[in-house]
């Protein structure tokens, strides 16, 4: 009887893990770039040297942000960790992407109050009770999908 196929074991043993369902598609689909990005070498084959131009590929020449890069870092460290059981060492000298410099966009009380001043009726309503309710909630409690209130202290 033949062993499965590599791409195979990964959601398997991710499963038995728990990992979520997003996280199995997300390591699969990195570990998938990682070989192709090799020429389909087996990781068997490669070690920190390979995992390192990876990374860098993916912040020089693809521009994604710090996070994904992460992402794609723990994808490979848990195939080599709990897939291959190869332990490597501290991967040093990587290639970070530079972090997001994205600041939110906050309106002053006069670019609320100009803003509010255009409305009526229904839209008026509606925009107010969203400020109101935003200036009572902590600024930065955003959660999961929850946007922190964008209002001025």
């Amino acid at each position: 009887m033949t062993s499965p196929k590599l791409l195979d074991q990964v959601p398997t043993v991710i499963r038995l893990k728990h990992y979520s369902r997003k996280t199995e598609v997300a390591y699969v689909n990195w570990i998938r770039r990682f070989f192709s990005f090799h020429n389909k070498r087996h990781p068997s084959e490669m070690a920190e040297n390979e995992i390192r131009q990876f990374l860098a590929h993916l912040a020089v020449d693809l521009h994604v942000s710090s996070s994904t890069q992460t992402v794609a870092l723990s994808a490979l460290l848990f195939l080599y960790r709990n897939v291959l059981k190869i332990l490597l060492p501290f991967i040093q000298d990587v290639e970070r992407a530079k972090p997001s410099r994205r600041l939110p966009v906050v309106f002053s009380r006069l670019e609320v109050q100009t803003i509010l001043a255009q409305l009526s009726g229904a839209h008026l309503l509606l925009a107010s009770l969203l400020y109101g309710a935003c200036k009572k909630r902590p600024h930065g409690a955003g959660s999961a999908g929850v946007l922190a209130c964008p209002c001025p202290v």
